[in-house]
């Protein structure tokens, strides 16, 4: 393996030290916080352009990984990097040398290297540590089935990226985008804010071009969150669309992985090859979605005549997001769309009874994973990842703690009925008394609210701050349901995306939507101080 983990393992919180003397940077786009971009396709292609360029022999693989490479070495390491990749692939070059000798039939991906979550195994001489020193040893030399099904469609894994140390899923005051094993990772709008969600290093990647595409996760708001923040479209699947094994889990009945992508087409391209679930994975897939075409519906006019529930309870309390909410809005009626106002929804009870199922999912699903990792993972289950971080303080804990996982060992078991209750409590609420009767009380096709608030400033003291009540993922994360969110616009230089909200497995229709409004929007999104 090359010098990849760029010198951070062990570092601990040591970027932080640089975070409070940052100044805002970058208001006109992310390259421009680190000098002018270099003039390389990968920059600024698509994952769909470089793909077809590169099946029509206007571009090499091989090219297009030097590229990134040289991108990354530039842009992602040292004191002023972003530390979004928390590790290269060597073999990468190796790869796609090999796949540009290759005849005959090339792949709907084929070339197009890929960034993974660093939670998502891959059989590349790399750990999958989720962040944490515990797992530095957790080389599987094994493929998730997801990565597999990336890779029989001829991407090609460049890397895996950083992010927020199991998940997200070790305390209740955590900075996002943080791991004992990558550092931070920052926002290239403005290095002193967030990059949000565990997801951080994925969304930061595509933000800044160091590849077209990469591969998150999420179980509450880890690829909708960052995709916001850093200006890009994250797709959230309907849990069980894809397939969950070989990646360290938080959650049977929330976790899934998703794309994250510059545009919508490029979500929709991915998702057709990531779908489809595996002996291992639980999860029930109706048969029919090995199928879906969705390409298919991604059209200028998919707005027009379908019926959108504007969840007025998620706009949140600042006034400029409020103002770029209702310009989109403006848009989404301009491509035809019948918006219906929805004022009020209480989402408060399900969040004690969301975390309490959390609690128990959490320990039973590590405790299963850990058992199987390689004998160089000494950490085996729970109480023993609990002992190496209090062991390991200095690297593991210099900024916040472990709560979260010191309450998931004391949780009770899956026979319990008391997780049973809470479990079905709160799938219930967000789901067939939360989304299924907005849509339904008003004919609804979809519901739609601002992502997440404008990022906010990273705080290794007191944790994230999102604040500002803004936005209604929590939902459709609780539910199980998809949930897109699409670059909206601009508040004060930062991003803010749109959510799009359906019921179960309407990925298809939200990802018409959003091509639709990514139709009506584009020309239209300036780079001033508030977009709207």
């Amino acid at each position: 393996m090359e010098a990849t983990l760029a010198g951070r393992t062990g570092k601990g919180g040591a970027g932080y030290g640089l975070v409070g003397g940052l100044l805002m940077l970058a208001a006109a786009g992310p390259a421009l916080a680190h000098g002018p971009a270099p003039a390389v396709p990968s920059a600024s292609g698509s994952a769909s352009a470089l793909v077809a360029a590169m099946r029509a022999g206007r571009l090499s693989p091989e090219a297009l990984v030097r590229d990134y490479r040289g991108r990354i070495a530039r842009l992602d390491g040292g004191r002023g990097g972003l530390h979004a990749v928390l590790a290269v692939n060597p073999d990468a070059p190796a790869q796609a040398a090999a796949l540009a000798r290759t005849r005959g039939v090339r792949g709907p991906l084929y070339g197009l290297p890929i960034l993974v979550k660093d939670n998502i195994e891959t059989r590349e001489n790399l750990p999958t540590t989720a962040g944490s020193l515990a797992l530095a040893g957790n080389v599987s030399h094994r493929d998730a089935p997801v990565v597999a099904r990336l890779r029989a469609a001829g991407a090609i894994v460049l890397g895996k990226t950083n992010l927020s140390e199991w998940a997200n899923f070790r305390s209740a005051h955590s900075s996002s985008g943080w791991s004992a094993v990558g550092g931070l990772t920052r926002n290239p709008y403005d290095l002193a804010r967030t990059a949000c969600g565990s997801s951080a290093g994925s969304g930061v990647a595509v933000a800044a071009g160091l590849a077209a595409a990469a591969i998150g996760t999420e179980t509450d708001g880890s690829i909708t969150c960052p995709a916001s923040v850093n200006g890009i479209v994250g797709l959230k699947p309907t849990v069980g669309l894809v397939s969950r094994s070989r990646i360290v889990p938080i959650s049977a009945s929330q976790d899934t992985a998703g794309p994250m992508t510059r545009d919508v087409r490029d979500a929709a391209l991915l998702l057709g090859v990531m779908a489809g679930t595996d002996p291992d994975d639980p999860a029930t897939l109706p048969a029919d979605r090995h199928r879906t075409d969705y390409l298919a519906g991604l059209r200028p006019g998919a707005l027009a005549g379908r019926r959108i529930g504007v969840m007025r309870f998620a706009q949140g309390d600042n006034p400029d997001v409020r103002a770029l909410f209702d310009a989109a809005l403006a848009r989404l009626r301009a491509g035809g769309a019948v918006l219906v106002d929805i004022p009020a929804f209480d989402s408060k009870p399900i969040d004690a009874v969301e975390m309490a199922a959390m609690l128990t999912e959490f320990r039973v699903g590590l405790n299963a994973y850990l058992a199987r990792t390689p004998p160089a993972v000494t950490v085996r289950d729970l109480p023993a990842l609990i002992a190496f971080d209090r062991a390991h303080a200095d690297r593991e804990m210099p900024w916040f703690g472990q709560d979260l996982l010191e309450k998931a060992a004391q949780a009770p078991s899956l026979a319990d009925p008391v997780y049973q209750a809470a479990r079905q409590t709160a799938h219930r609420l967000a789901g067939a008394q939360g989304i299924d009767a907005m849509l339904a009380h008003d004919r609804l096709d979809a519901l739609v609210a601002p992502t997440t608030g404008p990022a906010w400033l990273t705080d290794p003291v007191l944790g994230d701050r999102p604040g500002d009540g803004t936005g209604a993922g929590s939902l459709a994360a609780v539910a199980g349901y998809p949930h897109l969110s699409v670059p909206m616009g601009r508040v004060r230089g930062l991003p803010v995306g749109l959510s799009f909200i359906g019921p179960a497995w309407s990925e298809a229709l939200l990802l018409a939507l959003g091509y639709g409004f990514e139709q009506v929007t584009q020309g239209r999104m300036t780079q001033g101080k508030t977009n709207h």
